[in-house]
């Protein structure tokens, strides 16, 4: 399948607009309508949901998620552009697509969408862990998506899904597994793209839960997770010092080794960690 629809292919599309990716932008496109239709299936059955897309440059992805039978699909895109091109897709696609020329960051979408939500992306490089771990924290639990499929630089796609005792485990494996499913569901090598990043990139799926896998306060968790690794190779009880108070009798209270490491330790750990120091 080279063709999912009656548009041009997207390397004729880039040289009618112009459209040379970059660098500044975090832009790397996909030019291939085969992998865009595959990444576009990763995301889940899309037909009765609104998809929110952002950085869809030249519209390959764009395109899948139309195919694929998406209701509605808003894209942001920072570079004007890519508004032409986009805009041709819309019109194959009457009422289908709502393109937005912003910066995502300073967006907000919500009122623009529908319920169900999904999110479906190949990220721009440079802002894509900031946009992740936003919709990760929203100030309530369900958020308002369902589902997010995204691209990342392989080394941030394990960071995603990795756990204790991994070389990748961190912060973002903890947000991501306290809320959601996470895994990888794709893996992409440079070639694919054009201009070919410098790394290998991968596609992750999260699946929202209902509710927090463990109660804990999010904003303390993210407090405690994060001064846990911001000195990942100290022992926890200096590693969380600037917590204050008792810690050693905090680790001792939720069956933490205060001689251990934030790399050995689990979710549930550091959610009852988390709610230790709240009640103190």
């Amino acid at each position: 399948m080279s063709q999912i629809d009656n548009l041009p292919p997207l390397r004729s599309v880039i040289e009618t607009h112009g459209i040379a990716a970059k660098k500044s932008l975090g832009q790397n496109f996909l030019l291939d309508l085969n992998l865009t239709a595959k990444i576009a299936r990763m995301a889940g059955d899309l037909k009765g949901s609104d998809i929110l897309e952002i950085g869809p440059g030249p519209g390959g992805l764009t395109r899948g998620l139309l195919a694929e039978g998406a209701r509605r699909v808003l894209a942001i895109e920072k570079d004007e552009r890519c508004i032409a091109a986009l805009e041709e897709i819309a019109a194959v696609y009457p009422g289908q697509l709502e393109v937005v020329n912003g910066d995502a960051l300073e967006i907000d979408v919500t009122g623009r969408l529908e319920a169900p939500i999904r999110i479906a992306a190949n990220l721009p490089y440079n802002i894509g862990t900031e946009l992740l771990v936003r919709w990760l924290s929203p100030p309530t639990w369900p958020p308002f998506w369902t589902s997010l499929t995204l691209m990342f630089q392989r080394e941030v796609a394990q960071r995603i899904v990795a756990m204790p005792g991994d070389k990748a485990y961190g912060r973002l494996a903890l947000l991501a597994h306290w809320r959601t499913d996470a895994r990888i569901v794709m893996d992409l090598p440079p070639e694919a793209f054009s201009p070919p990043p410098k790394v290998s990139s991968a596609v992750v799926h999260l699946t929202a839960l209902p509710a927090p896998r463990y109660p804990a306060d999010p904003v303390m968790l993210n407090r405690v997770v994060a001064t846990a690794f911001n000195q990942r190779r100290k022992m926890l009880r200096s590693a969380l010092k600037p917590m204050g108070g008792d810690v050693e009798g905090h680790l001792t209270a939720v069956g933490i080794a205060p001689t251990a490491r934030a790399e050995e330790i689990g979710l549930e750990q550091f959610c009852a960690l988390s709610r230790s120091f709240s009640e103190a």
